[in-house]
């Protein structure tokens, strides 16, 4: 028996032909190998020998010695060696003419499925080489059984496909052997509605799915509908909707009159932002669909109530005309990344929510006021032009609310405060379609992209960590105040287990040491910088420190990164992996910066230009990582290095390509990070990480992609110093510290279509499906012109020329029915 490929190991689970290869047949090699004695058996006996070795021809042999007693020739066939994640197939042989049996006898136990004399099993998820006992049996009528023995050698896990090219292709690439299928899509109804036209005309997006689908996560059910962490044939999959493709929305794009934009054009686009929970289901045949129908199904939109909780519920910097109680609010907005929890459910959280507000003019505001505002960035006109609607109804407040001026009294005549409203880590509990998000504001405010937990441990407060997507932001550690309580995981009241968890405790913000060393730095209110005594922003209460998060991080002299952008954590060793997607702003240590500049430093080291074009700084981004003291998410120290460098294949290797990266995994700006669960082999022992682009430096050549990674650990490389050069071309030493070369644990899974973002990526818990996001296809065509048509255009590669574009869910399954990437 050979690895799995071949039909001692491979899997069927139908008479279907997948395979296209031109390679000869097993029936032609059993003719070409093996005498004629052997090929007069049954032709599935001389498959199964050539396939399997010749090994078997000694089986067979010794057990026609007990033809004599009327007992069947039996074999199990030949070892056999695999890696775990794959399918493997057993086929034992017989003259018997009563049913046969398979059954193991040694090793990590599996699950045999089929009947008969064929089986199979999914390799298991193992540290070490491991060798599994299967013993086959058959017997005649007047005999005893006679039973047949053989081994299967389990390596552990691999990366198990062919890198994808880089291409431009208006499709969803994907490796051979793997099936792309289509989820849900912009406009699909998920609670009843029309169908969706996509031309422009269609309304109702508060009950249709958003655009710009982000970050997605699975959540179980069993075969009743209810809870299931297990579940990996039913489910629900929430997904954040980000922003919009303006232009795709409305007939002709959006218009407006004298600068005021139409109410209805202004609706659609406001509910096409937010979240949606939706229930999948695996049908025949594998085929996976939404369930329209579903009682889950739900949308959560910028109008829909929300609950604050935490330190800065109640207090002034959040009471509005609508909230003059300042313990709730309407929606949130422009959500990225995401977090789970143990207790079943979603955070979702909220990003660049600061562009869409309108405060150009407002003049009549404390310099406090006016110097936070300025740190979020809450300065302009507003995206979208949402505040300037003239609604039909004087008590619609769902435009006005994005004026952030102060046009009356006080606060709570108007929406002066409405931003502080936003930039919080959102709950969602997934199963319970009638419950009330909740705002968790001990988190902080900032332009949240992700917020994932760190491992949880009995007895141990548990740490949530978070990037502000912007450029020369911070991470950040949330540490709950609670120790986690293994029996929490399975409470029903989970929002009220949430409260717990994420309602009272520390915030941190990293500080990168030189020598690959760190320090949380605590932004407690009561010491010095962060208290009244600060000039640039002089704190008042602790609550003042969690709605000015950025301000109270700079206080305390945390380390600006290179546009923080998704946070992982590996499930198998703890450490924390950090995307940094690009940095235009970042210039040498012998360079004089800017106001928004910052100098290289070692875990920002590089700046270059990469032509054609001529812009300076981290053109290509990295991924930096952390192990914290003890492996404890309560540690305040840390160690860190920097897992790869974006860069293409053909930079420079000395300053640049610090990765060695080749044509097989060469990226650029990562984004989007995930690590398969620990509930299958590729979350387990040396899980796969997932690395996702959103990327314009690299597009020349490719359009946005996903790569399948296992990385080692933090420390498994060693110190550098690189080359960086000033604007004038002055050479300057910047020293830093990389891990080991990731080579081939490092491979391009997935390529996207034309204009496209990979955002969002999450598997079902037997790691045998896998859902990706795929953003904003097409983003810079016009209605009458779209620039992609995808996905109506993965099936054949083209589609009709004024198809428009919708972001989408793909769903990859292995043919062979093994895990993902394995």
């Amino acid at each position: 028996m050979q690895d799995t490929n071949l039909n001692g190991l491979g899997y069927t689970d139908g008479d279907v032909d997948t395979n296209r290869s031109t390679t000869i047949s097993l029936n032609a090699l059993a003719d070409q190998r093996y005498s004629r004695r052997a090929t007069l058996r049954s032709g599935a006996g001389a498959v199964a020998f050539a396939a399997l070795g010749g090994s078997m021809l000694a089986a067979c042999d010794s057990a026609e010695g007990l033809k004599a007693g009327n007992s069947p020739t039996v074999s199990a066939g030949a070892a056999g060696t695999t890696t775990s994640g794959r399918m493997v197939t057993l086929t034992g042989t017989t003259d018997s003419t009563i049913p046969t049996a398979w059954i193991q006898t040694g090793g990590t136990t599996v699950s045999l499925t089929g009947t008969g004399s064929t089986v199979t099993f999914m390799a298991p998820s193992v540290a070490a080489t491991t060798v599994l006992t299967f013993q086959f049996s058959a017997a005649n009528v007047n005999s005893a059984a006679v039973v047949s023995t053989t081994t299967v050698t389990v390596n552990p896990a691999v990366l198990g496909f062919t890198a994808v090219a880089k291409n431009k292709l208006d499709i969803v690439s994907v490796p051979a052997g793997y099936t792309v299928q289509i989820g849900t899509r912009l406009g699909d109804p998920i609670t009843g509605g029309a169908a969706f036209k996509n031309d422009g005309t269609d309304t109702g997006y508060g009950t249709r799915i958003g655009d710009h689908g982000d970050a997605l996560y699975w959540f179980g059910l069993n075969s009743a509908g209810a809870r299931d962490d297990l579940g990996s044939t039913r489910g629900l999959i929430v997904q954040n909707h980000e922003n919009i493709n303006q232009q795709y929305l409305h007939p002709a794009g959006a218009t407006n009159v004298g600068g005021v934009r139409p109410e209805a054009e202004a609706l659609k686009e406001i509910e096409c932002h937010g979240v949606s929970v939706t229930e999948f289901a695996e049908g025949a045949n594998r085929a996976w669909a939404y369930v329209a129908s579903s009682s889950f199904n739900r949308r959560i939109t910028p109008n829909t109530p929300m609950v604050l909780n935490g330190p800065v519920r109640g207090t002034d910097f959040v009471k509005t005309v609508f909230s003059p109680t300042g313990v709730a609010g309407r929606g949130t907005i422009n959500n990225c990344a995401n977090g789970f929890t143990p207790w079943a459910t979603n955070l979702t959280c909220e990003e660049n929510w600061a562009g869409y507000f309108r405060r150009s003019g407002d003049v009549a505001r404390t310099p406090k006021e006016t110097a936070g505002f300025a740190r979020y960035g809450v300065t302009g006109s507003g995206n979208y032009g949402w505040s300037t609607v003239v609604a039909a109804s004087s008590t619609n407040t769902t435009f006005r609310r994005w004026d952030a001026r102060a046009t009356g009294a006080s606060a709570l005549e108007d929406y002066r405060n409405e931003p502080n409203q936003f930039g919080w880590v959102v709950e969602i509990d997934p199963y319970n379609p009638a419950s009330t998000p909740r705002k968790r504001t001990a988190l902080g405010r900032m332009g949240h992209e992700g917020c994932w937990p760190g491992n949880f441990v009995a007895g141990r407060k548990p740490a949530f960590y978070m990037g502000d997507d912007a450029t020369n932001e911070y991470l950040y550690k949330f540490v709950s105040s609670a120790a986690w309580v293994a029996a929490d995981a399975t409470a029903t009241d989970r929002l009220a287990i949430g409260d717990k968890y994420l309602d009272a405790g520390t915030l941190y913000v990293a500080k990168f040491n030189a020598d690959g060393s760190g320090v949380w730095a605590p932004l407690v209110y009561g010491t010095a910088p962060l208290d009244a005594s600060n000039v640039a922003y002089p704190f008042a209460s602790q609550a003042d420190i969690l709605v000015h998060t950025r301000l109270a991080a700079d206080a305390v002299g945390a380390t600006p990164m290179d546009r923080p952008e998704w946070t992982a954590v590996n499930p198998a060793n703890g450490d924390v992996y950090l995307t940094l997607t690009n940095n235009s702003n970042r210039v040498t240590t012998l360079d004089t910066p800017s106001a928004s500049q910052r100098r290289t430093d070692a875990a920002n080291p590089r700046v270059y230009v990469d032509a054609p074009s001529t812009s300076r700084g981290n053109r290509n981004g990295h991924i930096v990582r952390l192990r914290e003291a003890g492996n404890n998410t309560e540690a305040l120290t840390f160690t860190w290095d920097i897992y790869a460098f974006g860069a293409g294949s053909d930079l420079d290797a000395s300053n640049i390509n610090l990765s060695g990266l080749t044509a097989d995994n060469d990226f650029s700006s990562p984004d989007g990070m995930w690590f398969g669960r620990p509930t299958n082999a590729s979350g387990l022992v040396k899980p796969v990480m997932w690395l996702q682009t959103d990327d314009s430096a690299f597009t020349d050549v490719t359009n946005c992609m996903m790569l399948a990674a296992m990385p080692g650990s933090v420390g498994d490389g060693g110190a550098r110093t690189i080359t960086n050069r000033t604007a004038a071309g002055v050479a300057t030493d910047q020293t830093t510290r990389i891990g080991a070369a990731p080579g081939a644990n490092l491979k391009r899974f997935l390529v996207g279509p034309v204009e496209c973002e990979i955002t969002g990526v999450d598997s079902t818990p037997d790691g045998r499906t896998l859902f990706v996001g795929i953003q904003h296809p097409g983003e810079n065509g016009t209605p009458a012109a779209p620039s992609s048509h995808w996905p109506d255009s993965q099936a054949s590669g083209t589609a009709g020329a004024t198809v428009r574009p919708r972001s989408a869910i793909v769903i990859i399954t292995k043919n062979d029915g093994g895990v993902v990437a394995l």
